[in-house]
């Protein structure tokens, strides 16, 4: 009898199932691009150096994987695998891994993209917002939001405000902004860093270079066709702001 209790614990043991995959459901951003930028660098520069993708949006419930980079959106179907950890499987157009400590969440590295680190969202975008909300309002936290000084350039010595959440207020009549992440408005930029300033009416590009507490904002020259798609290249420089 008591060899048969032996044996059968025995079979319990080897038929214990593998601890099941860390839940990573939430909005999760590339931290280390916007560490990176902070410290006052080309912002294509930073995100280039820390993966192409800059946010997932992630429900274990329901079985599905948002991501967003710099040019595009998709989803895929979420599912734990026998390692332990979650595929992200995009209708059979491939798969990427993902692994979490809790802390962070790993996309690991494939044959074609380098391995990515992301952290929770301190402050989710709301419901409804595009993808990619939450990590661009958490770039523009650490990148713009907060007061500059208008150093040369009309309205010189006024101050200028950029919010986290793409609204502006200081510059001559724009009262809006948004960083270009990358694809065709870094495409046509050449590799430079630019952005949007505007209004409900209207909006216009400058090229922008960002060194330490100093950015300047250059007009942006076309150097294409009417027919041909936009080629820009850096022109003379509208303002010169300063970090408060």
């Amino acid at each position: 009898m008591r060899t048969l209790l032996i044996f059968s614990l025995i079979l319990l043991g080897g038929c214990s199932p593998k601890p099941l995959a860390t839940d990573i459901s939430g909005l999760w951003i590339n931290q280390a691009a916007i560490d990176s930028a902070a410290q006052g660098r080309s912002l294509l520069q930073a995100i280039g150096a820390n993966g192409l993708n800059l946010e997932w949006n992630i429900d274990t419930r329901t079985g599905k994987a948002q991501f967003s980079n710099a040019f595009e959106a998709a989803d895929g179907q979420l599912l734990p695998n026998a390692s332990g950890n979650w595929t992200v499987d995009y209708n059979g157009h491939g798969t990427d891994e993902l692994q979490s400590d809790g802390t962070q969440l790993t996309q690991l590295p494939t044959k074609s993209y380098p391995g990515q680190v992301f952290r929770r969202a301190a402050q989710p975008a709301p419901a409804g917002a595009r993808w990619g909300t939450t990590f661009r309002q958490a770039l523009n936290a650490a990148y713009m939001a907060g007061k500059w000084k208008i150093i040369e350039g009309p309205g010189a010595g006024n101050t200028v405000e950029f919010t986290a959440d793409g609204r502006l207020s200081g510059l001559t009549q724009n009262d809006r902004y948004e960083l270009c992440l990358g694809g065709g408005c870094a495409t046509q930029g050449a590799g430079n860093d630019t952005l949007l300033l505007g209004n409900v009416y209207s909006g216009d590009g400058f090229i922008f270079v960002r060194y330490g507490k100093r950015m300047e904002l250059l007009k942006q020259i076309n150097l294409s066709r009417p027919d041909e798609i936009p080629q820009l290249t850096p022109g003379p420089r509208q303002w010169l702001l300063e970090k408060q």
